[in-house]
């Protein structure tokens, strides 16, 4: 009995601790999911508002909005291309390590030009803006590197496929149209059958035997007819072709005709 309380006590325990990693673990995947929502959200906000301001304001404020843009865009092209890429090819986990050290350096300029948005010494920031114009192209020129580089990569694998299927199809439709090596020759039900084969050299009349006194009846003299038999010998049947005979699952057969 104790036993039995025992192991129901354990299952007990045992259900209650899964019930508590699954709920922590759909909580963690719902946390997850609303923090990647207003994410997607807030930097979809601040997008609009880097264009509304890169169009809308002119000068310093104006060529910060653009690089911000610039830089934010190229980065998250070039994240999105190699998400995509390395489910299909692995070789690409490199090229994602390299772009994580570059969206460091990227995520700092973006923090510096953020900072500088705000700075009410124009004059300062003016002085900053070709250093600042130098490091986004090289961060944006490498970010489009590692972009380019995966599609084209991608973009031979398919050209290199389509052009290995193009050849299969291509052999196998010259199969298809040679119908008429492969096609049986039928032969013509409508065909005559085959003459019988010519007779061997008839004997001369010197080798013919002679027939003999006994047996023969009494000769009958030059000039006289020759008695006309009875009956004559039949002629022999030629053999019926077995071809006539032959049959095809494309005929249809004939119907009876009935009769009232």
């Amino acid at each position: 009995m104790e036993a039995v309380i025992l192991i129901l006590a354990l299952l007990f325990v045992a259900f209650v601790a899964l019930g508590v990693y699954v709920s922590v673990k759909a909580i963690g995947a719902a946390k997850r999911g609303v923090d990647r929502t207003i994410s997607q959200a807030r930097r979809s906000v601040e997008d609009t508002t880097l264009r509304a301001k890169s169009f809308g304001q002119v000068g310093v404020a104006g060529e910060l909005a653009q690089l911000r843009l610039r830089l934010r865009t190229s980065m998250r092209a070039t994240q999105d291309a190699l998400q995509a890429g390395v489910a299909e090819d692995a070789s690409l986990r490199e090229s994602i390590g390299l772009f994580e050290r570059l969206s460091v350096h990227g995520r700092e300029l973006d923090d510096e030009l953020r900072r500088l948005e705000r700075e009410p010494d124009r004059a300062r920031t003016t002085e900053l803006l070709p250093q600042l114009r130098e490091r986004v192209e090289r961060i944006t020129h490498s970010a489009e590197s590692l972009r380019w580089a995966a599609r084209d990569r991608a973009r031979s694998f398919a050209e290199d496929d389509l052009e290995s299927l193009t050849t299969q199809i291509d052999v196998e439709a010259g199969a298809l149209r040679d119908w008429s090596r492969s096609e049986p020759v039928w032969p013509d039900p409508a065909a005559e059958p085959s003459q019988a084969p010519a007779q061997g050299p008839q004997t001369s009349s010197a080798q013919a035997p002679q027939p003999s006194a006994t047996a023969a009846g009494p000769e009958q003299a030059p000039g006289e007819p020759e008695p006309e038999t009875g009956s004559q010998e039949p002629r022999a049947i030629p053999a019926r072709d077995p071809r006539l005979g032959m049959r095809y699952s494309w005929e249809k057969s004939a119907r009876p005709e009935t009769t009232n």
